[in-house]
């Protein structure tokens, strides 16, 4: 099985040489022959153990699982979760209360340990119940193709290996391991599929397991050719949004030409419209996403809503759109001066102090030049609020900053996630909008801070 483990690595480059590789690891057999395997081929490691808080022998399990670690001379990353009562307060059931549980406790020892990549010991196995309890939700190529390989920085070796294969070879290196009751309590799905349905079908085909395989790799390569074109039908069709401040929201919202969409074939319509809900974080069941279809197909105007609550699909007779539902909550915080000023909404102030001021900027420029001597008190950033007011650069009388923004065409989500800069006398500038001429340097200034907007480089994120 080595051999064959390695040979798997070094066709599909999953691991990258020199890649130190958090490996999830209960003590089940699948996950300790990952980590056995992963041991013996060189791979630097860190085994990482959740308890659960659900069983009392998940002590002993925990302890059991540090030792082995500890007997391959593999760093082990302990952490504790209370499951039960996670699955309480959000609602979950018990398995995915779990899950969610694990991946967050991976995601921290990950960081805590400097490892590019978490590697989970999902089998074929896994992949072919999955790819069942799938079929039996209606799914499309999506869910036929089971589970991926590689997403993100996460990582699934053992895919093409089975369960009979981790345990034989368990047994064969004398290696402790324990079961998960789970795995036989027959009130779940999975068990019921594992133990029932896959048994069934043995009798049909007793390689069912290697067939489905196949099927799940043949639908995953399929799923990601279509994807592709789907992906090249919306570049197609998008419309820019926000102009020089696109980087606000765009992965917040988008925007589409209901005219280019209106070619496409249903198949490849439906496909886009799960890419753009996927790529904004939201999901399309199928009967939201044939709603939609519909929607383009018979009526003028109209929207639906996705799965979750957090995104609105809305169309009008020239464009369909996707927006979040809701604005970020209202932010505000002191401008560092000299020095740097970010936001997990991914944008950036930059300040520095100068003594020769720019050329005269455009009064919608991403950059202003700001006389300190003409500042009522310090700098700080806000979100727009009602009543705003600025008299901008050349004009003799103010304007409602509610005016300025919607003249400049920017989008209701791209003005909630904009910073106004402000000193305690009001607004001053809107970066790529407007700057108020009350405290603008000009050409005599000698002293200036310059303020330049942009986007981060790695703005803040979640998976």
């Amino acid at each position: 099985m080595l051999e064959r483990f390695q040979a798997h690595l070094a066709r599909t480059q999953l691991i990258p040489e020199g890649v130190r590789v958090l490996v999830g690891y209960s003590g089940g057999p699948d996950s300790t022959c990952l980590l056995h395997l992963m041991h013996r081929s060189g791979i630097p490691l860190v085994a990482a153990h959740l308890h659960h808080g659900q069983r009392p022998e998940a002590e002993d399990e925990l302890e059991r699982c540090k030792g082995l670690a500890e007997g391959l001379s593999v760093s082990f990353a302990a952490g504790r979760a209370d499951v039960p009562l996670l699955s309480k307060e959000s609602g979950m059931g018990m398995e995915e209360a779990g899950r969610q549980a694990r991946y967050h406790f991976f995601s921290r020892a990950a960081a805590q340990f400097d490892c590019g990549l978490i590697a989970t010991a999902h089998t074929r196995t896994d992949l072919v119940e999955t790819m069942l309890l799938n079929a039996t939700r209606g799914c499309g190529l999506t869910g036929l193709a089971g589970i991926p390989e590689r997403r993100n920085n996460i990582v699934r070796p053992l895919l093409p290996f089975s369960r009979d294969e981790t345990v034989a070879y368990c047994v064969e290196h004398g290696l402790w391991t324990h079961d998960d009751p789970a795995n036989t309590d027959l009130s779940l799905a999975r068990a019921r599929v594992r133990h029932r349905v896959l048994g069934d079908l043995r009798s049909i085909n007793p390689r069912v397991e290697e067939a489905l395989f196949r099927l799940a790799e043949t639908a995953g390569d399929e799923d990601r050719f279509l994807n592709g074109l789907a992906a090249q039908a919306l570049e197609r069709a998008e419309l820019p949004l926000n102009g020089e401040l696109r980087f606000l929201t765009a992965h917040v919202e988008a925007a589409f030409s209901r005219a280019t969409l209106a070619h496409l074939p249903s198949p490849l319509l439906r496909r886009a419209l799960r890419l753009v809900a996927g790529a904004l974080g939201a999901a399309l069941s199928h009967d939201q996403t044939v709603a939609i279809e519909r929607g383009l197909a018979e009526h003028p105007h109209g929207s639906v809503t996705a799965e979750g609550g957090a995104v609105v699909f809305e169309w009008d007779e020239a464009r369909l759109s996707a927006r979040p539902v809701t604005a970020p909550p209202p932010s505000r915080g002191a401008l560092v001066v000299p020095g740097e000023t970010s936001s997990e909404l991914g944008w950036v102030i930059r300040a520095t102090e100068v003594s020769c001021v720019p050329e005269k900027p455009p009064r919608a420029a991403l950059q202003a030049a700001i006389d300190p001597s003409k500042l009522r008190g310090p700098l700080f950033f806000r979100s727009a609020q009602a009543g705003d007011e600025m008299t901008p650069l050349g004009f003799d009388r103010h304007r409602k900053l509610a005016d300025l923004l919607a003249g400049a065409k920017l989008t209701l989500a791209a003005r909630s996630r904009l910073p106004i800069v402000c000193d305690l006398a009001g607004p001053l500038w809107a970066p790529g909008v407007c700057l108020d001429g009350r405290a603008s340097a000009s050409s005599g200034t000698t002293r200036a801070v310059l303020l330049r907007f942009a986007a981060v480089s790695n703005p803040a994120s979640h998976n």
